[in-house]
C-alpha cells in the first residue's frame, strides 16, 4: 500500500495515476474540498483528511508500505512543509514503512532566508536523512504542468509576462517524468538514500519559454519583462495587510530572481539511475495541447 499526500496536486494525481496503471494498492490523502473523483474511478482508495491534524496522519499512515509525500504548502509553509512531513517521517518509523519518497525543491540547500518553503523543505531533508528510514529526496526545478494555463493563455493573446531577468537558466521537468521517477525510487536501487536533482534535459534561459510556445503555435511571442522589483513593492505593501502572504512572496520572489537548473551530469546521473530518456518541455507541452 502506498500512501500519496498532495494526490490531487500536478505531481501527486500523476503518482497515483501511474501506480494504479502498474496494480498497485493506494491511499489518497485528499481534502474534502478537493477533486478527488478522478481518483476514486482509478481504484484509490481515498482517504479525506487534513494534514494540519496529527490525528489524520497518524490513522492514514497505518498499514502502509510506501509514503509518497508530494504536498504543498501555499502560505503556509511551516504547518504544512514542515510540520505535517515531520509527522509522517515519525508515523512512516513507527509503522515499518520499507521506504520513504520527498518531494523537496532544487536550491533547498543555498539558504534562502526570505524563502519559508525552501527552509521548511531543507529542515525536512535533513530530518528525513537523520531518521533511519529509507528515502529519496528529489529536488526537482520547474515543472512544465505549472506552464499549461500560461500556454493556453499565450495561445489566445500572443502575450508572455515575463517577471524579472530573463537570461536567468532554468531545466523544467516533465511532471510525467518525475511521477514515473517517483514511483520507480522505491525499487531503484540507485535511487536508494539518494537526494537527487530533478530537471528537463535542457538547459534553458527563461526568454526561451515564450519562444517554445511561439513555435508550438506558429506566433510571434510579445514578451512583457517587468523588473523584479515590482514584486518588491507588492511584498512591501502587503506586508502591512496579510504578513502570511508576505512570507510566501519571499518564497515567489526567490524563484524569480535566482537561476534553478540541473548540470549535464546531473541529469546524465539521473537518466542512469532510472534508465529512460528525459523528455523536452516543448514535447511535453505538444502531447499535452495535441499541436
Amino acid at each position: 500500500m502506498f500512501l500519496i499526500t498532495g494526490a490531487t496536486g500536478g505531481i501527486g494525481r500523476r503518482v497515483v495515476r501511474l501506480l494504479r496503471q502498474r496494480e498497485q494498492s493506494v491511499r489518497a490523502f485528499v481534502r474534502l474540498t478537493s477533486r478527488y473523483s478522478e481518483l476514486e474511478h482509478r481504484g484509490a482508495e481515498i482517504f479525506i483528511s487534513d494534514l494540519l491534524e496529527e490525528r489524520d496522519i497518524q490513522k492514514a499512515s497505518r498499514g502502509v508500505k510506501y509514503v509518497i509525500s508530494a504536498h504543498g504548502s501555499d502560505s503556509d509553509a511551516l504547518s504544512l512543509d514542515y510540520r505535517a512531513n515531520i509527522e509522517l517521517i515519525d508515523q512512516a518509523k513507527a509503522n515499518g514503512v520499507e521506504h520513504f519518497v520527498f518531494i523537496s525543491v532544487l536550491g533547498a540547500d543555498r539558504g534562502y532566508e526570505d524563502a519559508p518553503v525552501f527552509k521548511a523543505k531543507r529542515a525536512v531533508e535533513r530530518y528525513l536523512s537523520a531518521s533511519g528510514l529509507n528515502y529519496t529526496i528529489l529536488r526537482p526545478s520547474g515543472l512544465a504542468s505549472n506552464l499549461l494555463p500560461l500556454v493556453e493563455q499565450f495561445r489566445e493573446t500572443g502575450l508572455y509576462l515575463l517577471i524579472g531577468d530573463r537570461k536567468n537558466r532554468t531545466s523544467i521537468v516533465s511532471t510525467d517524468d518525475l511521477a514515473r521517477i517517483v514511483v520507480d525510487s522505491v525499487t531503484v536501487e540507485g535511487a536508494r538514500n539518494q537526494i537527487l536533482p530533478v530537471g528537463g534535459p535542457e538547459i534553458l534561459l527563461r526568454e526561451d519559454i515564450p519562444r517554445i510556445f511561439g513555435r508550438i503555435f506558429n506566433k510571434q511571442p510579445v514578451i512583457i519583462n517587468s523588473p523584479l522589483f515590482a514584486i518588491d513593492g507588492l511584498q512591501s505593501a502587503l506586508g502591512l495587510i496579510n504578513p502570511q502572504i508576505q512570507k510566501a512572496l519571499g518564497t515567489y520572489r526567490t524563484l524569480l530572481a535566482n537561476e534553478f537548473f540541473c548540470t549535464k551530469d546531473e541529469i546524465a546521473n539521473l537518466e542512469a539511475i532510472y534508465n529512460f530518456k528525459l523528455e523536452t518541455l516543448e514535447s511535453f507541452l505538444r502531447r499535452y495541447l495535441a499541436v
